[in-house]
């Protein structure tokens, strides 16, 4: 894909200490903050899993937090990303928490 053109979508995985600790809350709100779309959930296997969507720069940008800050009180063992493709147009409005 090339970086800086265009829209992309990349669906993610999250595993350490990511429940109970505002994972979510942070994850939608540094979304939002680099103007991106998309969901961030809890798993009953206790991991986050989230879609964003944006433009590569700053989908990037939060992959990198994702991968390595998270929220204050968290501790991210593993960030996996996939579903990596190009979009034509976003497929939400706003960066949600979902239950």
């Amino acid at each position: 894909m090339a970086e800086g053109h265009g829209l992309m979508s990349v669906d993610y995985e999250i595993s350490g200490k990511v429940q109970g600790v505002f994972f979510r809350k942070y994850t939608q709100a540094e979304g939002k903050k680099l103007g991106l779309v998309g969901w961030v959930q809890n798993t009953a296997q206790g991991t986050v899993r989230g879609q964003m969507q944006g433009p590569p720069a700053q989908v990037r940008d939060l992959q990198e937090w994702l991968r390595t800050k998270g929220s204050p009180k968290s501790h991210i063992e593993k960030a996996h990303f996939f579903n990596e493709r190009s979009l034509a147009q976003l497929d939400y409005s706003d960066f949600q928490i979902r239950k």
